[in-house]
Order: C-alpha cells, then structure tokens, then sequence
C-alpha cells in the first residue's frame, strides 16, 4: 500500500484491534450468547463489542468527528463536517453459523463525501483499504477492477431480502433478467466484501435493493479508486438511497439499464 493518512492509519489500526475479539468469538461461535433483532436480523456481544472497540479508538483519536455505527446512536460532532461509518461486524449471519465470510467496514466521510475506507476480513487477512485520490488497494498490491466487457462471462453478486425483508419480487426479477445472461450471480451475505471484490476484480458487478449506509460506506471509495463506477438504482445519492449498483466501467451501464428499465 502507499503511504497512508494519519486518518486511515487510524482505522486499519481499529479495524485490526477489533478483529482480534472477533476472531476468538469466531471461533468458539456455538457459544455466543445471541439476541434477536427482528426477523432473521441477529446481533450478538461480539458484534456489539467491535463496535465499542472502534468507537473507542477512532473517537480517541478524533474526538472531533461524527458517528454512525450500525449498533449506536448516530451522533454529530463538534466538526460537522466529518463523521465515522462504521459496520463492526459485516455479515453477522455468516459469523453466527460458523461461515468464514465477514468483514470489518469503517468509512470517513467529508462533506458528504465518503474520502477514506477500510474493508477488513480478519479470517483472510485481507485489508482492503482506499483514499480518496490515492488508488485502492488490497494490503500491498494496487486493486482495479475487472477488464470484461461482454455480460455472458460476467460474475455478479447480489444480496436477498429474507425473513419478509426487503423487496423479494423485485429481487425474482432482477434474478430473473440477469441470470440468462450471465455467467452467475452470487449472494455471499455481506455487502462491504461484496464492493471490495468488484474493487478486486474477483465480480465484475455488484447490486442490492435494500441496504445501510454502512454497508456500503467503506465499499464505495474502494470502487470508485480501483477504477469501478457506482450509484444509487434511483436519481438519489447513493449514501441516501438505500439501494447500490457498482462494476467495472463497460459493465455499469448496461447492468443498470437491465435492473432498473
């Protein structure tokens, strides 16, 4: 990786420290005490205690900025201007069946710009990490997306609502448009490792109707750095959306144009 800001040095350094709980809780997952949310949405101490361990070290290192995590009360801070977008545990499903597929997600965000992002898969080691500017990159090695530019051999990702979550007949048809055209679709359960692989060129695209700005926060920086194209699937920024479609640049237009007309 090039040479980091003091800001993302910040966060891969709170990304690595809350990995360290994660990973021991991983593996001892059937004994997690775990609470129900709502419907297939479950939240385990785990998951909580990331967050307080990121919290801890990004506000002791900027007690300026603002907060958004997934588990907390959003907050404005004294810098309004500047806030954290955190997902401590991303793919919490995966994590409580004992599936190694999850990830670390925190996002800088400036002037409504998302200008820093840290993606990390503990189980992998795999640091994902972009600044705005500043290329994205995959631990030390320079990511860009995929170079494919016909649909039949494209590798897509998506997530699905599930528990009466979310839009399912727009998802069966999204599904359905696609899938004849395509070399697949995959649905690995968490969105941020879903962006960084189209960032990786591992998918060549990448959508989901419904999804958190921290899902996503980290994931859109990395994208737009490795050379991909993203946006909401409606006229509303992404961050405010609720919705995402990215890929690599020959891919954007026409999988938008198939999901959305």
């Amino acid at each position: 990786m090039s040479t980091a800001s003091p800001n993302l040095n910040v966060m891969i350094k709170a990304a690595r420290k809350a990995a360290r709980g994660l990973v021991r809780d991983f593996g001892e997952v059937e004994n997690l005490q775990v609470s129900m949310k709502s419907a297939g949405d479950f939240v385990s101490r785990a998951d909580i205690k990331a967050e307080q361990v990121i919290r801890e070290e990004l506000m002791e290192a900027r007690p300026n900025y603002g907060w958004v995590g997934e588990e907390s009360a959003a907050e404005v801070g004294k810098d309004p201007t500047r806030r954290w977008i955190v997902d401590p545990l991303d793919g919490t499903s995966n994590f409580l069946h004992g599936l190694p597929h999850w990830a670390i997600s925190i996002a800088l965000e400036h002037k409504g710009e998302i200008v820093a992002g840290v993606i990390y898969d503990p189980i992998k080691d795999e640091m994902f990490t972009a600044e705005k500017g500043n290329g994205a990159w995959l631990n030390d090695r320079r990511l860009r997306v995929s170079g494919r530019r016909e649909m039949i051999g494209c590798l897509f990702a998506t997530g699905l609502p599930f528990a009466g979550k979310g839009d399912l007949p727009s998802s069966l048809r999204d599904l359905s448009r696609l899938l004849p055209q395509c070399s697949g679709v995959r649905r690995m359960g968490s969105a941020a490792l879903d962006m960084a692989y189209v960032a990786a060129g591992r998918y060549d695209g990448y959508w989901e109707r419904s999804i958190n700005v921290w899902d996503i926060a980290a994931g859109v920086v990395i994208v737009r750095e490795a050379g991909g194209f993203l946006g909401a699937m409606s006229d509303a920024d992404v961050l405010e959306a609720g919705s995402v479609i990215c890929a690599n640049e020959p891919m954007y237009g026409p999988l938008r144009k198939l999901l959305i007309d």
